[in-house]
């Protein structure tokens, strides 16, 4: 079978190696034959590979990065509307789905002659209904908010490709968000920065900017070996019962993932390989356990200035099946200082976008989120009246006019905020001070943030944060000379 593991953009290098990884695991093994395409030289939105149907289960269980796992159905030449409609009509849609459960379906584009995007959409979506009338007697309901079935098709200038959604829910919904912070980061984005940084559970990691915890929840659940998806799965520690969790899963079991609902996977065959997986999955969680017992042996730690937010990390790190309570405390990122005295480490955070950011201490209270900004493709795909936007081709995503506009302003004012101007140059004056010896990671959308912290980046990595186009800037903090020992 052929699969296309989309993710956010600038991230197909990190996704590819994610996919190498989770191939080479003992359980996934066991599946067959996994052959992944060459990692892109350019965006494109995602990875593909070739791999047994049951690779849908571990990838959906496993990938941290990716947005959704998308099976193939087939690709043909295409020129107008009606070819779009044989393609579909001539396929068993009626082997995977019953015309009991609902259906949405989704297209997207690059340089299609076509006119009409909703147009085609219209004819597949026709073929697929009028296929299981003709073949059961009976046609599936639309439900475009919360359906059973996704089907996606993709349109290039001459070619027209035809998925199976095996994901459900986008797969950055882990399950443990109550509340975002102020800069909100989807968990798949967090993992692959994660990657892109080089960090290892046995590096001391701090964000002094942790919002409600993303960064730091990624990377507390791979240090324990916890898969992305386990409340998905019902998945759980031998220590953690949901029901006595303090703050309970928002998605559990019962939302599971796509495949759940499709026939194949229903078979009693898939059942035991699931099962298998979820099994070996939960073994890696006890075993790993034993390594980081407490919070504390993590070395993952983070503060902000907000005191609600810390209260939102906590209760979203309790929902991660993490081990008591993180290593956080509110605090100005001025105030910040290494971990235990760590002498290397990295630092990884997200700043806030448009606001005015004002440093003070108390609760925060003039700290103002200029507004949630990050609502990728799939997101934006949740909600009836919009469409899934991202560019299979460009890895670039489009977003309403309107949200470019209020991002415009946004910056403009940040620009001008002459306080928040002044933030960033004593920040990065702290950095030099107080981090020596640190690499410091910054994903921001500022294009000129270097020059505003006086340091110069030695490496800059562009990637998409939903519609925004940002950094990841790697600044190398190197230790302060001994002035008194060149005197001796």
């Amino acid at each position: 079978m052929r699969f296309f593991v989309v993710c956010p953009g600038g991230l197909e290098v990190p996704l590819a190696q994610e996919l190498a990884s989770i191939a080479q695991r003992p359980d996934c093994k066991a599946l067959g034959a996994w052959v992944i395409d060459p990692t892109p030289t350019s965006p494109t939105g995602g990875v593909g590979l070739a791999a047994p149907i049951s690779a849908a289960m571990a990838l959906n269980l496993h990938s941290r990065i990716a947005s959704r796992v998308l099976l193939q159905m087939a690709e043909s030449p295409y020129r107008q509307e009606e070819d779009l409609y044989k393609l579909a009509s001539g396929l068993a849609w009626e082997e995977w789905f019953s015309s009991k459960q609902t259906l949405r379906v989704d297209v997207t584009a690059h340089r299609s002659p076509l006119k009409s995007l909703n147009f085609a959409t219209l004819k597949i979506k026709d073929a697929i209904v009028d296929r299981l009338r003709d073949v059961t007697g009976d046609r599936p309901s639309i439900d475009t908010a919360f359906p059973d079935v996704r089907v996606q098709a993709h349109l290039t200038a001459t070619h027209a490709t035809v998925y199976l959604d095996t994901s459900g829910e986008a797969l950055f919904k882990r399950g443990w968000r109550d509340e975002k912070g102020d800069a909100p980061l989807k968990e798949n984005l967090a993992a692959g920065i994660l990657s892109i940084t080089g960090w290892k559970p046995s590096q001391t990691l701090f964000d002094p900017m942790c919002g409600s915890g993303t960064f730091l929840i990624e990377a507390a659940q791979m240090a324990l070996a916890i898969p992305p998806g386990a409340i998905r799965a019902g998945i759980y520690g031998d220590d953690v019962k949901p029901s006595r969790l303090a703050y309970r899963p928002l998605v559990t079991s019962a939302h599971g993932f796509g495949f759940q609902r499709l026939k194949p996977f229903n078979e009693a065959a898939e059942q035991k390989r699931w099962g298998s997986l979820k099994d070996a999955a939960h073994a890696d969680m006890i075993e790993r356990r034993k390594q980081f017992p407490d919070s504390e042996s993590l070395g993952i730690s983070g503060g902000d200035i907000n005191e609600r937010l810390v209260a939102i990390f906590k209760g979203n790190w309790q929902r991660a099946q993490l081990p008591g309570l993180p290593v956080t405390r509110q605090i100005d990122a001025l105030a910040s200082k290494p971990p235990a005295n760590a002498q290397d480490g990295v630092m990884l955070l997200n700043p806030p976008y448009g606001e005015r950011l004002v440093i003070k201490g108390g609760r925060g209270q003039d700290r103002t989120a200029g507004g949630d900004m990050e609502r990728d493709s799939y997101e934006q795909a949740e909600e009836p009246e919009d469409r899934y936007a991202f560019n299979l081709e460009t890895g670039r995503q489009s977003a309403k006019r309107s949200s470019r506009e209020s991002l415009k302003k946004l910056q403009v004012q940040e620009e001008q905020d002459p306080k928040f101007v002044e933030f960033l140059r004593q920040f990065g004056q702290h950095l030099k001070d107080a981090f020596g010896g640190w690499n410091v990671f910054v994903l921001t959308a500022d294009m000129a943030l270097p020059g505003q912290l006086r340091i110069k980046e030695s490496k800059r990595t562009p990637l998409f944060n939903g519609p925004l186009e940002c950094r990841l800037f790697k600044f190398e903090m190197h230790q302060k000379r001994d002035a008194t020992a060149d005197l001796k």
